[in-house]
């Protein structure tokens, strides 16, 4: 079976094909980071206008780059939520024109599940049961994974995902959006002692996670220690080890609840190295496993939607004929699939 992947929730337009037996044939990705760069932050209008002019020639190339034609494809995927509402249906009315024009099935897919899925096109996928950690610039989300769409939240931000909160914090220091990746490369020239930043809620019991008064902690210690190039260096180093090592600990918590021997991240931030770091000490110490995908799977992408697209496929599932998007999609309503 070879699925089509279009994901265009927010500012990458991602288009993949996946074969159920030869893996990935086909990855393209357009960012629309500097078109968002002047604003500080993703504009949705533009960003959908955007995906207008782009998906349709990223499918081309991809379907160039596999060799293949319309009648080679089975299914296609696309990203139905959550995500920026005019962004989702751009990708959503391609998706469902290219379905019913090549006469194959059309599925739906949850931008979450694509994310936690991601580790499986590595050639070490986990195995089920374990813990998922999804962290990103929209969602920090802890959920026991006991097979595909047999999820249960166990804990998530009430405010700030970790990477807006990583944004916003390089933002103060007067990095170019988006900050978080030069954030954490600014901390690894910082030093480990001059600053210490709260780990906010490891103090009281549960796995729900809030990084808005570290970004408040950061912000004030901007203020009050100067702008020098080191200075920053330093907070940059505080922020990311607080925000690091309160992942962690909620991590082994949720390890400590569930019994669960695996741990999965996924999500933009999980290609953090000194998170990747940190994770896989940790469960080396629980002589457990820690599982990721490649960076550029971390990141918003197509592969990741074929994927998940082929599974629900091969389980039976497409979309009815109304095109239908979600801008909030709570990732437990999604149908469980049974083994086999």
């Amino acid at each position: 079976m070879r699925i089509l992947g279009i994901e265009t929730s927010c500012d990458e337009t991602g288009v993949a094909i996946y074969d159920d037996e030869r893996g990935l044939l086909a990855d393209r990705l357009y960012s629309q980071v500097k078109l968002h760069a002047d604003y500080g932050g993703v504009v949705p209008e533009l960003a959908s206008r955007d995906h207008v002019r782009k998906t349709v020639p990223l499918i081309q190339a991809a379907m160039a780059q596999a060799g293949l034609t319309p009648k080679d494809i089975d299914g296609v995927a696309y990203t139905a939520g959550p995500g920026l509402i005019g962004a989702l249906l751009v990708g959503a009315t391609i998706g469902r024109s290219l379905a019913m024009a090549w006469n194959v099935p059309a599925v739906a897919v949850h931008h979450m599940e694509g994310h936690l899925l991601a580790p499986m096109l590595e050639d070490n996928p986990p195995a089920f049961p374990f813990v998922a950690l999804l962290v990103s610039g929209g969602h920090t989300q802890l959920i026991s994974v006991t097979g595909i769409g047999q999820y249960q939240l166990l804990g998530e931000s009430i405010d700030d995902a970790a990477g807006e909160a990583f944004d916003k914090t390089a933002k103060l220091l007067g990095l170019d959006y988006p900050g978080g990746p030069m954030l954490s490369k600014m901390a690894q020239s910082g030093s480990a002692d001059r600053f210490t930043f709260p780990r906010p809620m490891t103090d009281r019991p549960g796995l729900d996670f809030s990084f808005s008064g570290l970004k408040t902690y950061a912000a004030n210690t901007v203020r009050q220690s100067g702008d020098d190039e080191q200075t920053k260096a330093d907070i940059a180093r505080a922020f990311e080890d607080a925000v690091v090592d309160t992942l962690a600990i909620k991590c082994r918590r949720a390890l400590d609840q569930t019994g669960f021997t695996r741990l999965v991240m996924a999500g933009g931030v999980s290609a953090n190295r000194t998170l990747r770091k940190k994770l896989a000490e940790m469960m080396a110490a629980r002589g457990g496993e820690v599982f990721y995908a490649r960076p550029e799977f971390c990141t918003d992408n197509g592969a990741m939607i074929a994927y998940a697209g082929m599974v629900r496929l091969k389980a039976g599932e497409h979309a009815d004929l109304p095109v239908i998007v979600r801008p909030r999609w709570p990732l437990e309503e999604l149908p469980q699939v049974s083994a086999g």
